[in-house]
């Protein structure tokens, strides 16, 4: 699993959420119709990170050192480099500027995976 889809799975909540729901589902009988699947709406990605405990003491908002240790991440310059291929930004160095353009990315991709993002996250 990349880093993307380990910040993704944090917020949207991941394969792990999935499997138990579906252990907590009966399994059909031979002879019925398969269950509907409720349709999935879309996640708060602002809302579900602010109620992460702690989100108030980090810049989560602008930073993705600060997303990434709210969500338990390692935020290492490597994870970073790694992350920053992931979302389609090559020459990643760490520059302050690299990294805000790593978040805005980040947050682009959550949108776009699902995610309500508000625009100042993304742009």
């Amino acid at each position: 699993m990349g880093i993307f889809s380990s910040i993704k799975n944090a917020i949207f909540g991941g394969d792990d959420d999935d499997k138990a729901q579906e252990a907590a589902t009966p399994a059909p009988a031979a002879d019925a119709a398969p269950p509907k699947r409720e349709a999935i709406s879309a996640v708060d990605v602002e809302q579900r990170v602010s109620n992460i405990p702690g989100a108030d003491s980090l810049n989560w908002r602008t930073s993705i050192v600060d997303l990434m240790k709210l969500l338990n991440l390692d935020s290492s310059y490597e994870n970073r480099k790694e992350l920053a291929g992931e979302v389609g930004i090559s020459g990643y160095s760490g520059s302050a500027e690299d990294n805000i353009a790593l978040h805005r990315a980040v947050m682009r991709k959550l949108a776009d995976a699902g995610g309500i993002v508000p625009d100042d996250l993304k742009n």
